[in-house]
């Protein structure tokens, strides 16, 4: 008998049903659900796992302390409570691995999922080799085609590769953000969770210095003309005036002259069509124009490629194959009415040749649809209506655009306007409604025509500081920088929400931010080092094209990890004590909730209970004021700093893990809230 172990339960359905010649069998053991099927007259057992069964922890525990450099894979289930879920898979993987003789890996090709499966074959069936099933899709012909390619040995190159990612993350992270969290203990200020890592310190630098920038940033004023005339208006050529006098001597010289037509210049300029989307410009375009986050972007695209509808989304490349058959999936396709039409014009061509990008993946093609889209949620229908156009894009012609420059002299001076309008839609025509471009037509004129000049005004002005990060737009700073990888670099970014050294959106530097890396900078700069961080990307490279190995690379970290904590050591107070400060500020405004709509004096807060171990939002007018408000449960809640459009009452933004948040009015009896139960009792009476 043959085992195939899937990366999710999902998989191993899709799997089973692509493989299954008769009837599949289920069983089910400790309410995991395992499948068993006849392929080419050979017995196969299908079984999931569910994301990482092992993680790395301390080989032997001795409280909290650092440097520790000992540490082993363990089952998740032993290592967190919260990883208990993960017991019954070990298990079940455990009982029908006793009896197989050949083991399959079909976890997803990349170094995550050949890490899952290599630890599965070594900790639990105590094997040392197993086949590997390669694919990028869930479809039963790549399944099918994949199952009977299958590589005849693991990928150990990725797999070294996976497990050196996942040694230098906990390295870093369990010692640096131990030493973090001891050094407000040593200088006082009380036990404080803290936490950075080989990404995390160096991610959060960007962020803080940004926020420091615009801090310190000096608005400098400046001056603009504009010609106001009946026909259209216009900009004086020098754009910004520094100097006011500069400025008014030009208006006082042209005021009541002729304004003529000098010059009228056309220009034609050709738009490519877009690259394929690799997992970061999906995760761009997505947030520029859904205005879905990165994480939640990701999120949702995984749950597309388990359920068939399109290729595997953690990839690099921008690049789509010949062999997925272009051909094919534009037919399947043009069974859906939205994309029919368009889908019938691209087949009309005499060969389709997708614009592909410069970025590969040694792994993954870029992503693109692969099944129909029958009846998913909103956000979900969104994203793949995106992935749809966008791989409908990049076989398009190119679009031609056409700027119209307008010249107009008054009195020696030049004014300028600009428009500029689509002459050829080209594969703006497939791109819909996520192409956003400004579109600006000119009035027909003539050279020496004059202009019925209505007014000539003064437009006073400064310049403005840079612009915040957005959620997408730190991922691709990230990315030209080298840190981190296309699958965690939104999960970093979440992880700076959650310790509260960011807020809102654009991304702002919390004060606990700001000086954890004043702080970092000033005692121990290594831990923020950008240049440390893409050395050891580049290392995990080079294992997978084997020039490097793990030992060495560890053994690099450990050596550069035992300067950084020695140096830590010896300041260890100081840090604390400004780490401490910073902590203890960035919780009291994260506690603030607004006003307290009852007494109208007090200041709501999050207050948390001794008696019951919870948090709840109380008025700290207690006791003349006893208002309290009880918090939405398995959330993170914070505070918006808004107030209810309907009842005036604070509101908080509710975070729940892989939903949308949304915000949440304190008042039970908010009108708005009852309108809105009113209306979902409604909708349940109907159906």
């Amino acid at each position: 008998m043959e085992l195939i172990i899937t990366e999710k339960p999902s998989q191993a359905r899709k799997i089973a049903e692509a493989l299954a010649d008769k009837k599949i069998k289920e069983s089910k053991n400790k309410k995991v659900s395992y499948y068993s099927l006849e392929h080419n007259g050979k017995e196969i057992t299908i079984v999931p796992s569910v994301g990482h069964l092992f993680n790395l922890a301390e080989k032997n525990k001795k409280g909290w302390t650092y440097p520790v450099f000992d540490l082993e894979w363990k089952p998740s289930h032993e290592i967190k409570k919260s990883a208990a879920f993960t017991k019954p898979y070990v298990e079940t993987i455990k009982k029908l691995c006793k009896d197989v003789s050949e083991i399959v890996v079909a976890t997803d090709y990349d170094i995550e999922g050949s890490t899952i499966g290599w630890n599965i074959v070594k900790f639990i069936c105590n094997k040392k080799d197993g086949k590997r099933m390669k694919f990028s899709t869930l479809t039963k012909d790549e399944l099918v085609d994949s199952y009977e390619k299958a590589s005849k040995h693991l990928d150990f190159a990725q797999i070294e590769a996976g497990e050196t990612r996942h040694f230098l993350d906990a390295l870093y992270g369990f010692n640096l953000s131990r030493a973090l969290t001891l050094s407000i203990k040593a200088a006082g200020k009380g036990f404080k969770v803290l936490s950075t890592g080989r990404v995390q310190g160096p991610a959060l630098k960007i962020i803080a210095d940004r926020e420091l920038e615009i801090k310190s940033f000096k608005s400098v004023p400046y001056w603009e003309i504009e010609l106001i005339a009946k026909e259209l208006n216009s900009w004086h050529e020098k754009d910004k005036f520094w100097d006011e006098n500069e400025a008014k001597e030009v208006l006082k010289k042209i005021k009541g002259k002729k304004a003529i037509v000098s010059k009228i210049e056309k220009k034609a300029f050709k738009q490519s069509p877009p690259n394929p989307f690799d997992l970061t410009s999906l995760q761009l375009e997505a947030y520029r124009t859904l205005r879905i986050s990165p994480k939640q972007t990701l999120e949702i695209a995984q749950e597309l490629y388990t359920n068939g509808l399109i290729s595997y989304p953690r990839t690099s490349s921008q690049k789509l194959p010949p062999a997925i058959d272009y051909k094919k999936i534009l037919e399947g396709l043009s069974k859906n009415k939205d994309y029919a039409q368009l889908c019938e014009e691209l087949l009309k061509k005499r060969s389709l040749r997708p614009n592909d990008g410069k970025k590969e993946d040694r792994a993954h093609p870029a992503i693109y649809p692969v099944g129909l889209e029958t009846s998913l949620a909103d956000r979900y229908k969104q994203l793949y209506d995106l992935i749809v156009h966008r791989f409908l894009a990049t076989f398009c012609d190119e679009a031609t655009r056409e700027t119209n420059t307008i010249t107009i002299e008054v009195d020696g001076e030049n004014f300028i306007a600009k428009g500029t309008r689509t002459a050829n839609p080209g594969w703006h025509k497939f791109y819909g409604r996520f192409l956003i471009l400004e579109e600006r037509e000119l009035p027909k004129l003539k050279e020496k025509q004059e202009l019925n000049v209505k007014a000539i005004e003064l437009h006073n002005n400064e310049t403005q500081p840079p612009k915040r990060y957005t959620p997408a737009s730190i991922i691709k700073k990230m990315e030209s920088l080298g840190l981190g990888t296309k699958a965690t670099r939104s999960e970093i970014i979440d992880t700076l929400y959650q310790r509260n050294y960011i807020s809102d959106e654009p991304i702002k530097a919390t004060q606990l931010g700001i000086k954890t890396v004043e702080t970092l900078e000033k005692y121990t700069p290594s831990i923020l080092d950008q240049k440390l961080t893409k050395h050891f990307e580049d290392d995990m490279e080079e294992i997978q094209d084997g020039k490097k190995h793990k030992d060495a690379i560890i053994k690099e970290a450990e050596e550069s990890l035992t300067k950084i904590l020695l140096d830590f050591k010896e300041k260890e107070k100081l840090i604390g004590a400004s780490l401490g400060e910073a902590y203890v500020e960035t919780q009291i405004q994260e506690s603030l909730i607004g006003r307290c709509p009852i007494c109208k004096e007090g200041t709501l807060r999050i207050t948390y209970s001794k008696k019951t171990k919870s948090k709840f939002i109380a008025c700290n007018k207690y006791p003349d004021c006893k208002t309290t408000f009880s918090l939405p449960k398995f959330a993170l809640v914070k505070p918006t700093k808004k107030e209810c459009t309907s009842c005036q009452f604070p509101t908080l933004l509710v975070i729940r893990k892989g939903k949308r948040p949304y915000e949440h009015c304190l008042n039970q009896n908010c009108p708005k809230k009852l309108e809105w139960i009113k209306q979902q009792e409604t909708k349940l009476e109907s159906n």
